[in-house]
Order: structure tokens, then C-alpha cells, then sequence
């Protein structure tokens, strides 16, 4: 299915009904239960032992990536279609390690959009709602020529 006709909204609209596959970073980061509204995200995601550092810890580029999508899946639910956005700058703070084989819930919302810019602030909680990491990303954002 050819997504250039949709817009951001109706894109995450067509992964959370099944009609287009959500990206392959959600499997590989145990990413789950897209919801989307204009401009604010949230999802379920679970670090398992492939996400460890070699300490045993959840590696914090877990938290990274998932903030990462979870931001750009914010600021693309307002994106017209045919425009693609980027990330340009990614920002986290790490409050409390990430717990393995537990669910945590992601949540992103868009506090600037321009027509080059998008910034969306994110968080990643515990299922008891403690924060565990924040973060920020700007990304990019890419309109057709003409």
C-alpha cells in the first residue's frame, strides 16, 4: 500500500488498524498498542535480555530509540501528506534504570510545529506511572518541491 496520499495522522491510523505494517523498529524494540491522537502518542514497549549491556542492565539506547519513535510519531501525526519529517537533535535524561520484561508505557507530545520544525517533548514510565526517562527531539521537517 502506497502511504504518499495520507497524512501522518491517517499513516499511524493505518498501522493501529492493521492495514499497513507498523515499522520493523517496533519488533526490534518491543514496541506495542499505537495510539495516536493530533499531535500526541503513546505505546506500550517491554526491554527484553536483547536490549541488556554487557552489565545486564537495559542498555540506554533502548530509552533512546524508543523516544525517538515515539517523538517522530508525534510530530508526524500532523505532517499533511507527502511531507516527511527527520530527526535532527534527540535529547534524554535518564532518571531511573529501565526495568527488563516489564511493561512500560512511552508517551509523546508536540509542544512546536512549524513549517520546517517539529519539537515534541516524550516520557517513558513504569506501569505505576514513575518516570523513568525524558527527553525531547526536534526533527526535521521535509515538504515537496513546488
Amino acid at each position: 500500500m502506497s502511504i504518499s496520499h495520507l497524512t501522518g495522522f491517517e499513516h499511524l491510523q493505518a498501522i493501529i488498524s492493521g492495514d499497513i505494517a507498523p515499522p520493523s523498529i517496533f519488533d526490534t524494540m518491543g514496541m506495542y498498542n499505537l495510539t495516536v491522537g493530533q499531535g500526541e502518542v503513546t505505546l506500550g514497549c517491554r526491554a527484553t535480555q536483547r536490549h541488556c549491556n554487557p552489565m545486564g542492565g537495559v542498555h540506554g539506547g533502548f530509552a533512546a530509540t524508543v523516544l525517538d519513535s515515539v517523538t517522530g510519531c508525534a510530530v508526524h501525526s500532523l505532517l499533511e501528506a507527502g511531507v516527511s519529517y527527520g530527526t535532527v537533535d534527540l535529547a534524554v535524561k535518564m532518571m531511573r534504570p529501565l526495568p527488563m520484561d516489564e511493561a512500560l508505557i512511552a508517551e509523546a507530545k508536540v509542544t512546536h510545529i512549524s513549517r520546517s520544525l517539529g519539537i515534541a517533548e516524550g516520557s517513558i514510565r513504569s506501569a505505576d506511572g514513575k518516570l523513568l526517562a525524558s527527553g525531547y527531539a526536534t526533527c526535521f521537517i521535509k515538504r515537496p518541491r513546488g
